[in-house]
């Protein structure tokens, strides 16, 4: 397990390790993303958006109609719609 320190001016310096793990280099931007049980996961924006092709391929899945997308769509839709509402 690597540990940092915070400087008083909010900077930490990324260990060794989790840069080679991570492939950062100088230069190298990351994202800060919160979960919803409020912890963060720090992920590299080092690749670009042809890294992500066939990311999401399911070979077992069944094809979805053009109604199950957009079924699924208007309930994702809705259901952030009530995020914060109580």
């Amino acid at each position: 397990m690597s540990i940092a320190t915070m400087t008083s001016k909010g900077q930490i310096t990324v260990p060794k390790d989790v840069r080679d793990d991570l492939r950062l280099t100088a230069g190298s931007r990351v994202m800060f993303v919160r979960l919803r049980n409020g912890q963060y996961r720090i992920v590299p924006r080092t690749g670009s958006v042809e890294d992500f092709i066939g990311m999401l391929y399911d070979p077992d899945a069944a094809p979805m109609t053009t109604e199950e997308i957009n079924e699924a769509i208007a309930e994702g839709g809705a259901a952030s719609g009530l995020r914060g509402m109580r």
